[in-house]
């Protein structure tokens, strides 16, 4: 590449201030550069993916930050000479030894004085990994609604049958007689009260600032209360701030996680309970800031892989007993406030990990 052209990280970022806001938030990483291919932008996404500081490159060549990117020269002088966009698929940059990264980039002139292009990359397993995400929330979604409305036709007719059987109690003179009356009626209860926890999954949201170690320290208490034998760990950041949010809908969502991973350690195990902050993250298609990650963590056995990518779906349990609606409920809480919910699951180690938004003040 040609001779840089000093830059003066004081001067040339004003100028760019005002148009290079709204890329501070994109999940994309974006690298600006002026006509002698020098960079005089970075936001923050592109220092996470090349892992490098954006204000130590300003003035500096392209190929300095990046290395020499087969076909990207070509594309970049082109694009200069004819004022013509470029697209190119599987871009592969080697930032760090033996780590190369696969990424599309898109390469857009731009009039924004020292900047002439705008380099915008995507890392292709992160988007494979964005359309799965979408698929699989899609395919959830029509099962919950699915299981949903089979929950109402099923609801209604259950009233009928246990009214019944106390009307065919009262009758009956014989006692033992009256014992199956009484298993009808149990079991009825106990259709019952599942089609509520069906239905209720999506009741409405009552929102409030919260500290979220308050709901981890409630979650921690029902836990140690009801499985004696279970060990639970505090791994927390303490500086994270309030978050607002439904706390019996949180308390609830991490409560079915963690018991969930006491019963599969059949109540003798560890469970650690981590909190961190995690910064630049999307969320639900929007970029955030600043977000809370929350993980809860055991040394169970793990998930077994046949129900691994439908684990989340209401009814889907891999425990003998179990009604499946425990993690299906938690998604469905999380998803409400608009966060994510994912599983790393290993036979030793199992691993889920809530994402939530945490929106300052004139801030997302």
């Amino acid at each position: 590449m040609s001779a840089p052209t000093p830059i003066d990280p004081d001067s040339a970022q004003p100028r760019l201030a005002s148009s290079t806001s709204g890329l501070e938030l994109l999940s994309s990483a974006v690298v600006m550069v002026d006509a002698s291919l020098c960079v005089c932008y970075v936001n923050p996404s592109a220092e996470n993916l090349f892992a490098v500081s954006g204000r130590q490159h300003l003035g500096r060549p392209l190929n300095a930050m990046l290395g020499e990117v087969t076909g990207l020269r070509a594309a970049l002088d082109n694009a200069l000479s004819n004022d013509w966009s470029y697209t190119g698929q599987n871009v592969v940059v080697n930032t760090a030894p033996n780590t190369p990264l696969h990424l599309d980039c898109t390469v857009t002139p731009v009039d924004l004085p020292p900047a002439r292009l705008l380099l915008e990359f995507r890392p292709m397993d992160a988007q494979l990994k964005v359309a799965r995400e979408e698929r699989l929330i899609e395919q959830q979604q029509a099962n919950r609604e699915l299981i949903r409305s089979l929950a109402h036709e099923i609801k209604n007719p259950l009233g009928g049958i246990r009214g019944s059987a106390q009307l065919l109690e009262r009758e009956l003179d014989n006692p033992e007689w009256r014992e199956y009356t009484q298993v009808i009626i149990a079991e009825a209860d106990r259709l019952q009260d599942l089609m509520n926890r069906l239905l209720n999954s999506h009741r409405m949201m009552h929102p409030a600032p919260l500290n979220i170690h308050d709901v981890l320290e409630r979650v921690l208490r029902l836990i140690l209360a009801e499985f004696a034998n279970v060990r639970v760990q505090r791994d927390y950041d303490v500086s994270l701030p309030q978050l607002t949010a439904d706390r019996e809908q949180l308390i609830q969502a991490v409560l079915n996680i963690a018991r969930n991973a006491a019963q599969a350690m059949q109540g003798a195990g560890d469970i650690i309970l981590r909190t961190r902050a995690a910064r630049q993250v999307t969320l639900a298609k929007k970029r955030y800031k600043l977000a809370l990650e929350l993980q809860v963590i055991d040394n169970g056995p793990g998930i077994p892989d046949d129900i691994r990518d439908k684990i989340f779906y209401p009814l889907v349990t891999g425990r003998e007993g179990g009604t499946g609606l425990g993690l299906s409920i938690a998604q469905s809480f999380v998803e409400q406030h608009q966060g994510t919910i994912e599983l790393d699951s290993a036979p030793g180690r199992t691993c889920f990990t809530i994402r939530l938004p945490i929106v300052q003040t004139g801030t997302t």
